[in-house]
This record gives structure tokens, sequence and C-alpha cells, in this order.
């Protein structure tokens, strides 16, 4: 089992940036492929990108493509969520997930642990 806890959330200007963090402890982190979510009242969980267990390859969804990021530190069981060229958009609450070793996925119930999630607000 892992345990995740999500960090750096908070309110920004739109065209703003801010970096995610989201600590893992628990079973060997590279165990893991990490993915991001982020939820809006009413709406289901959707996509954001996700990163392969060895942190060599990364996944996007179209809307963030280009402005956000994905890096993990596999020695601080750390991964990490660039988030540039905010937009009012982009507000959510933003998810951390873990899913055992596979083919990279986008569909949140195909991931096993999850964050409490972090609050981004990007004010226009």
């Amino acid at each position: 089992q892992v345990q995740l806890v999500e960090s750096g959330g908070g309110v920004v200007q739109a065209g703003g940036s801010l970096r995610l963090s989201c600590a893992a402890s628990g079973r060997t982190f590279t165990s893991y492929d990490m993915g991001w979510f982020r939820q809006t009242p009413g709406k289901e969980r959707e996509f954001v990108g996700a990163i392969i267990w060895s942190g060599r390859t990364t996944y996007y969804s179209d809307s963030v493509k280009g402005r956000f990021t994905i890096s993990r530190d596999n020695v601080k069981n750390i991964v990490y969520l660039q988030m540039n060229s905010l937009k009012p958009e982009d507000t959510a609450v933003y998810y951390c997930a873990a899913r055992v070793r596979a083919i990279v996925s986008s569909d949140p119930d195909e991931y096993d642990y999850w964050g409490q999630g972090t609050q981004v607000t990007v004010s226009s």
C-alpha cells in the first residue's frame, strides 16, 4: 500500500505558475506509475497527465499539453506537477494517484491509491 499527500496548491493570477508536489510513503515508489487528475464541483475527475515509474515517459491531456510538466524524484519519493501559463479554467482540486506499473491509463478507475487533493484557484 502507498500513502499520497499533495501540497503546493493556492491562488494565482492567470498567466502565473504553481508547482504541486505529491509525497509518497509506504511501498516502493518505483512500483507505481503516477497520475495527476483534477476535479471541479459537479464534474467527473479529469485526467491531467501521468508519468511512468522510471520517469522517462510522460503523458498529458490536450488541455494542458505544453503548459504543464510532470516529473518525479525516485530518491525523495515525490512526483511534481509544474503548471505554467495558468488559466481560470485550470481552477480545480488536483489529485495525485498511483497505479501499479502497467500500461499508463487516463481512467481514474484504474488507479489504486489517491491523495486527499489540493485546491488550485486561478483568478482572471
